[in-house]
C-alpha cells in the first residue's frame, strides 16, 4: 500500500512539474528548439539539445529514435530510451 501511495505520489509530481509531458512531445513551431525547454544537462553537465521531431535530420543529431525523432545525446546509454530505442546511429 505505502509503495503504491509513493509511486502516485512521484507519479503526480512528474506530470504537475511537466516531466512527463516532455519526453514525447512534438514540437508545434522552431521557437520550441531555441527555448531553454529543448536542453537539458547531461550527466556531465554539459547542455544537450532534447529529442526532437524534423523532416531531416538535424545538424549535431546522434541517432535516430524509432518514433520518428533525433537524439543529440553525447552517451549511448538512455538514448531514445522514451522514443522507442535507438533505430539508426550518427
Amino acid at each position: 500500500m505505502f509503495r503504491k501511495a509513493v509511486a502516485a505520489a512521484v507519479l503526480s509530481l512528474a506530470v504537475v512539474g511537466g516531466v512527463a509531458a516532455t519526453h514525447n512531445q512534438h514540437p508545434s513551431s522552431t521557437s520550441w528548439s531555441d527555448s531553454s525547454d529543448a536542453y537539458y544537462t547531461n550527466s556531465d553537465g554539459a547542455r544537450v539539445h532534447r529529442p526532437m521531431f524534423a523532416d531531416h535530420k538535424p545538424d549535431g543529431a546522434t541517432a535516430h529514435c524509432a518514433d520518428g525523432s533525433y537524439s543529440f545525446s553525447q552517451h549511448r546509454r538512455g538514448t531514445c530510451s522514451y522514443h522507442g530505442g535507438v533505430v539508426q546511429w550518427y
